[in-house]
């Protein structure tokens, strides 16, 4: 009788285990993956460094991917109103090119998409795929976008 009483706790333990570790990853992942909330909220505070710092002291700001403006998988780009990328928390690389006709993978033009969305409306949220830092994956991913002066300020939120 011990014998079988120790063998059912032995899997209730074995279950309870595996449940756990099976579903940490999940949480954990989560944790990583941003908010539109969390997007527009850190796109107010770059437009607030940019009214009280200026670009210069901004810009430096968002480049520096273990700084403030980098929270996850949550960063911030600034593109001029031509599509001149000034300033990308995640890609270095990108910065001083224009990517106005740049294309996402289903050949969306996603920088002229978001310097209309700046120029007509000021603010709003455009949907794209694009390259997930976290995930090293390309990821379905909206961006809130709000327009300070000639530049437009983006913070996106990965969908996966």
């Amino acid at each position: 009788m011990k014998s079988i009483i120790f063998k059912v706790n032995y899997l209730i333990l074995l279950i309870i285990f595996t449940s756990f570790f099976a579903f940490a990853p999940t949480a954990v992942n989560a944790a990583e993956h941003g908010t539109r909330d969390e997007a527009i909220a850190l796109t107010k505070q770059v437009v607030e460094s940019l009214n009280t710092t200026g670009k210069d002291k901004t810009f430096a700001a968002v480049d520096d991917k273990s700084g403030a403006f980098v929270k996850g998988d949550l960063y911030v780009f600034i593109y001029d109103l031509n599509g001149t990328c000034l300033a990308h928390g995640a890609n270095d690389k990108l910065i001083g090119k224009n990517l106005i006709g740049m294309k996402d993978a289903d050949g969306k033009l996603l920088i002229q998409e978001i310097v209309d969305l700046a120029k007509t409306k000021g603010s709003g949220w455009v949907e794209y795929k694009f390259w997930n830092p976290v995930s090293k994956t390309i990821d379905a991913k909206q961006s809130y976008i709000e327009r300070v002066g000639d530049v437009l300020v983006g913070v996106g939120v990965y969908k996966n």
